[in-house]
């Protein structure tokens, strides 16, 4: 099997309704997607409706922003339980955090470029979902830069002067709040240093003793030697390691596909979830 478990659609910040995320993986010849929204679960219900329509299988999930000592950290949640109250609670608490940043992080970008609140939320089309993604594509619109890519490099990167910290829940709290409602935590590009610091090593060994499932080791903005890393890592910690495309639309080059996860670490993560994989 073509198993991709990280893919985002206009839930949060991708182009593709959940439907059409799942109509990509399709047309690439994928047969498990996982839909994996930042802090919401809003796009489940539309994703498990193409499921027959598309014959992909999907498997419902959700990226958790969190920080740890001022370093962002990116949870996946797998296959939990939509009622769980205090997962729901740690999400919106996401969402709320994510909103201030982006308010304050768009009122400077204002006083340098022909950008307003108004045009970032314009390409958001859902308040409850403003980031940078949606700022980069004000600056595209107004003809600051060519595309997302440029204005992340250019204003918009962790270390760039328009970046303002997000103080999110720290990632042990989600690991465990993951598993108390039946979900599989997974680390989304722990050592992605071209965006910027990552966490040690002795943060992720922290979160594998607090229920961490696995490391995302084969992901675009892991170079060779973050792969390697994550790799060495993941056998030191006896924890297994997955592949995803990150797939966002047409907002940044990513191709759903471009990396997998390995069938038999698939199954193992699944039969930890409460819920159950949509099959066609």
């Amino acid at each position: 099997m073509r198993i991709d478990l990280h893919t985002h659609s206009l839930a949060s910040d991708g182009t593709d309704t959940p439907g059409g995320v799942l109509a990509q993986a399709a047309r690439a010849g994928i047969d498990v997607v996982g839909l994996t929204d930042h802090d919401t679960i809003r796009g489940w219900e539309d994703a498990v409706a193409a499921v027959a329509a598309t014959g992909v299988a999907l498997v419902r999930g959700a990226e958790v922003s969190c920080s740890a000592g001022g370093i962002a950290v990116h949870l996946l949640s797998y296959l939990h339980d939509p009622a769980d109250i205090a997962l729901a609670e740690l999400m919106e608490a996401s969402r709320t955090l994510r909103m201030r940043r982006a308010r304050a992080m768009v009122d400077a970008l204002a006083a340098d470029f022909p950008v307003t609140w108004d045009d970032v939320a314009a390409q958001a089309g859902d308040l409850s979902t403003v980031g940078r993604p949606h700022m980069a594509d004000a600056l595209v619109a107004a003809g600051v830069f060519p595309d997302r890519d440029h204005a992340f490099e250019r204003v918009l990167h962790a270390s760039g002067p328009y970046y303002i910290h997000l103080d999110a829940p720290h990632p042990r709290d989600v690991v465990v709040a993951i598993r108390a409602a039946g979900g599989v935590p997974v680390m989304a590009h722990p050592f992605a240093e071209r965006r910027g610091r990552v966490v040690g090593d002795d943060v992720v060994a922290d979160l594998v003793d607090h229920g961490l499932a696995a490391l995302e080791a084969d992901h675009r903005d892991h170079s060779d030697a973050n792969r390697a890393h994550a790799r060495a890592l993941a056998i030191h910690l006896g924890v297994p390691v997955t592949g995803a495309s990150d797939y966002h639309g047409t907002g940044k080059p990513n191709l759903i596909g471009e990396n997998l996860t390995d069938e038999a670490v698939y199954e193992a993560l699944i039969a930890q979830g409460t819920l159950g994989v949509v099959h066609p």
